[in-house]
């Protein structure tokens, strides 16, 4: 790997760098990062209200991540960057550097990642530390049923925005929720409906 600092992603980042990619090196190195609990329980404004999977500590499940090289020589370059690409404020990017001790985020999720970086040989890494927010935006708990349930009711733009956030989601990336879509029959519809071949 490398002495610099590393950007984790586990969903759309992998197939969607938008303004970071000039700012990381390509390739990325798939399934190289730490396993994470994680979990599609953000309702997403970004993603015309989909669901979007995001590291959750009380309903995700550990998951590979993976990581690209940044260009950037401090932490908190790293930290701007996928803020930028994100659309989100800097407190929801998590960070932490090895040779500084800085951390950022969620502890239990950075006691992970650090311990990761000195194992990989990464000076440190940053990542999306968005927390789900199912409960708060739907009015009810989070369970695969009522995520399936509230899917049902997206239509338009959210549900071909939901399909196609779900779908193109790395393989990696399985969840309860996923591997019960995975056997819904109007799930496959909508796949099938709105998703070109090319896309699957």
């Amino acid at each position: 790997m490398s002495a610099g600092y590393a950007v984790l992603g586990w969903g759309s980042l992998i197939w969607d760098l938008d303004d970071l990619a000039p700012k990381v090196s390509l390739p990325w190195h798939m399934r190289s990062g730490p396993h994470l609990p994680m979990e599609f329980t953000r309702i997403s404004p970004k993603r015309k209200m989909g669901l979007a999977v995001c590291l959750d500590l009380d309903h995700g499940v550990d998951c590979p991540t993976h990581a690209i090289a940044s260009r950037r020589s401090s932490l908190s370059e790293v930290i701007s960057d996928l803020a930028a690409r994100e659309r989100a404020p800097l407190e929801m990017i998590g960070g932490v550097c090895l040779t500084t001790g800085e951390r950022q985020g969620r502890e239990g999720i950075a006691a992970i990642v650090a311990e990761w970086c000195g194992d990989a040989g990464w000076a440190g890494a940053v990542w999306t530390d968005l927390q789900s927010n199912y409960a708060e935006m739907s009015g009810h708990p989070f369970s695969v049923a009522a995520a399936i349930a509230y899917l049902k009711t997206l239509d338009g733009e959210s549900l071909e925005e939901a399909v196609r956030y779900l779908a193109l989601a790395p393989a990696e990336t399985r969840t309860p929720l996923r591997d019960q879509l995975a056997q819904d029959r109007w799930w496959i519809e909508q796949v099938d409906r709105l998703l070109p071949s090319s896309e699957c």
